[in-house]
């Protein structure tokens, strides 16, 4: 069912001081979480992710991110126009970009232009308000130390949903065992608070006509540059230039390999507890993988 896109047709003008009337209102695919629309009135178009009374908060975390990656201007992202809710209704409008997967030189020129946003840094490791991991909230208390950051504002509050969910509580208490000792992945490796787009799978990035290459949907906060990296492979999707561009624009730190599944750990758990069972082994396996190398 179409939702009145009255309040949201008045919102555009608003913003941009110009009147809109849609001539045209198209649902299109835009994530599993949220209705997304193409909307146009002959001379404008306009994608339009709609939702529920709760979406509110999570559209405006998703305005907040693509604002900070705005303001970074070394990554394009799609431009924020306005967002609001009326009765029922929430709704998050942006501008319309004909979007295609990334070819190699769009990889390239992804990959160098996520190095330089993660040269953009923070006073400390969060942000300035809490966000959402998909639909999951995430907390971003700002904190001077990474791995506490990550153990107590990432790994512990998946875990504890988690164990809602039906994880075994064994693999849970090693779960927690992982959040208990992982300082010890970081001896000899001090990351820096880069501004990171937090949830970067393939999905969430493209190309458009022209070539140049786009992030969407953000989750940023300021946190080590590999939790980009690490999830950018989790999935897989990016074409190998991407890796090859970052690398060569700033180059891994060592102990990446052994860290990359601590961060990955991260989406898994999160994709266990809002899709089900079907990542437990992967998070099993993880969490083993992560508890014999800091046995070592």
């Amino acid at each position: 069912m179409t939702p009145d896109f009255g309040p949201i047709a008045a919102a555009i003008a608003a913003h941009t001081g110009i009147p809109f009337s849609p001539r045209s209102i198209r649902s299109v695919a835009g994530g599993s979480i949220h209705r997304a629309w193409r909307v146009d009135d002959g001379e404008r178009r306009y994608f339009v992710k709609t939702g529920d009374t709760a979406a509110a908060a999570m559209f405006a975390a998703e305005a907040s991110g693509l604002r900070a990656l705005a303001e970074a201007a070394v990554v394009p992202a799609p431009t924020f126009v306005a967002m609001g809710d009326v009765a029922a209704l929430s709704f998050l409008v942006l501008e319309h970009l004909d979007l295609e997967a990334l070819n190699n030189q769009g990889g390239a020129r992804l990959g160098s232009a996520l190095a330089a946003l993660h040269r953009v840094q923070g006073p400390a490791f969060g942000w300035t308000e809490d966000n959402f991991i998909g639909a999951t909230f995430q907390r971003n208390t700002l904190h001077t130390d990474w791995p506490h950051f990550f153990g107590e504002h990432r790994l512990r509050p998946q875990l504890a949903l988690a164990r809602q969910n039906g994880m075994d509580p064994k693999l849970v208490a090693m779960g927690l065992g992982v959040v208990d000792c992982l300082g010890g992945l970081f001896i000899d490796y001090r990351p820096l608070p880069s501004l990171v787009h937090g949830d970067l799978w393939s999905g969430n990035a493209a190309q458009d006509r022209c070539g140049r290459p786009l992030i969407f949907d953000p989750a940023c906060y300021w946190g080590d540059r590999e939790t980009d990296l690490a999830m950018a492979e989790l999935f897989g999707g990016f074409p190998e230039s991407f890796h090859v561009a970052y690398r060569s624009a700033w180059p891994l730190d060592r102990g990446y390999e052994t860290r990359k599944p601590l961060y990955n750990l991260y989406h898994i758990l999160n994709h266990f507890n809002l899709f089900g069972g079907a990542y437990l082994g992967q998070a099993q396996r993880m969490i083993e993988r992560l508890l014999a190398d800091l046995r070592r």
